[in-house]
């Protein structure tokens, strides 16, 4: 392939076809070497900027491989004092393929990585894992392992991946809010199944792509509410369009189910008030994201903005709900339906009751209303659920300040 522009490589090939050089250094064993000698001399040029800088972070990161293989990424951070402008760099170091994920083996086997590199762990003054127990657990986890022998090693657990722990909470505390992603999810797959359905998309709604929920960047989330958010009524018509003209019944059902279900329908006002309250979150968290990635971030920034997000949830457990509703009536004049909860019929179970047992219907109970029991039962739940999260999993910066 290089041979077609190369002239190195064309001379070099001509020489061995011509039988002028008998060796061509084109084997996979041979390729392979140079290869190795090639990383063994950048890691070489890297190790040698570590050890000008002296002291040094280490992030960590486990992820199984295509080959279902435990991996753990090590990255270095330093102060870069081989050029003229001094600057803090990350540099990728190795890969380690683990076995046993507990503390004490990971630990173990990061050791043996900085004595292979001949950098000493005393130097170590900074090390950042996620949240898993393995890694930040505080009796046996890596970083207080690392804490006993040096003791100024300071840890940092990520706050990207606390804020996307967080956001798993709410989504898997509430029944109500897995129905409701699931129907995000279930629109997209609708649309993106059936080419013929895609292009009915794009005819009817144009604008904003659907796109499907990532199962582990949560506040990518916004993205997939984002485009039902503002363009409900055109995917609403688009569905209805599908189920008054396709001839497959099962299409006609499942359009039909998405747009017009009382429970679990796009115009349906719960989903609509769910959508409102689900989209101002994680647009909020998603700027935070964003925000804590920067370059410039410092932890003394850091700590200011977390606070300030978990000012904005406290505050909008406290108004939020009206707000939303508010806005969700806004949506649902295009759709002409009643913003109103509707009332879910329940299975009455009954049990025999013994003598002298009191009934359950016991005089004085509360009725709520379905729109309170959707307040109570589902967004001071989902509300409760992140802040809780919030506050403990950032306690760590909080104790740094």
């Amino acid at each position: 392939m290089i041979d077609d522009f190369d002239h190195v490589m064309i001379e070099h090939l001509r020489r061995y076809r011509e039988g002028i050089s008998r060796s061509h250094y084109l084997s996979n064993r041979i390729q392979n070497e140079l290869i190795a000698l090639l990383a063994n001399e950048v890691k070489a040029m890297i190790v040698k900027k570590i050890q000008a800088a002296k002291y040094f972070s280490l992030i960590l990161d486990c992820t199984p491989d295509i080959s279902h293989h435990e991996q753990m990424t090590v990255i270095i951070r330093c102060v870069d004092v081989s050029t003229t402008s001094t600057k803090v760099k990350e540099f990728f170091l190795t890969f380690l393929k683990v076995d046993d994920t507990s503390g004490e083996e990971l630990f173990r086997e990061l050791q043996d990585v900085l004595t292979a590199f001949d950098l000493k762990i005393n130097n170590v003054r900074g090390q950042g894992y996620d949240n898993g127990s393995n890694m930040k657990g505080k009796h046996k986890g890596v970083q207080k392992r690392f804490l006993e022998i040096s003791p100024r090693t300071f840890y940092t657990p990520c706050s990207c991946h606390s804020l996307n722990l967080a956001l798993c909470d709410m989504a898997t505390t509430s029944s109500k809010a897995i129905s409701f992603l699931g129907i995000i999810h279930c629109t997209y797959c609708f649309f993106s199944s059936s080419v013929k359905r895609w292009k009915l998309f794009e005819d009817h709604v144009g604008g904003l792509t659907l796109k499907p929920l990532s199962q582990t960047h949560w506040e990518s989330h916004v993205e997939s509410v984002k485009a039902i958010r503002f363009q409900a009524s055109k995917i609403m018509n688009a569905l209805m369009y599908i189920a008054e003209n396709s001839d497959d019944p099962k299409e006609q059902s499942d359009a039909e189910c998405l747009a017009t279900s009382e429970t679990q329908g796009i115009g349906s006002f719960e989903f609509l008030v769910s959508m409102v309250i689900w989209y101002n979150l994680l647009s909020v968290v998603n700027i935070m994201t964003k925000s804590l990635q920067s370059e410039d971030m410092n932890i003394d920034v850091a700590i200011s903005q977390l606070k300030g997000l978990v000012s904005y949830f406290r505050k909008y457990r406290e108004s939020g709900f009206k707000k939303a509703k508010v806005e969700a009536k806004e949506i649902v004049v295009p759709l002409e339906i009643d913003p109103i909860f509707a009332r879910k019929a329940k299975r009455v179970i009954k049990r025999k009751r013994h003598y002298g047992e009191e009934s359950e219907n016991m005089e004085g109970s509360v009725i709520l209303s379905p729109e309170e029991s959707f307040r109570i039962d589902y967004f001071i739940q989902i509300m409760d659920q992140a802040l809780y999260p919030l506050e403990t999993r950032f306690e760590q910066f909080q104790r740094y300040e």
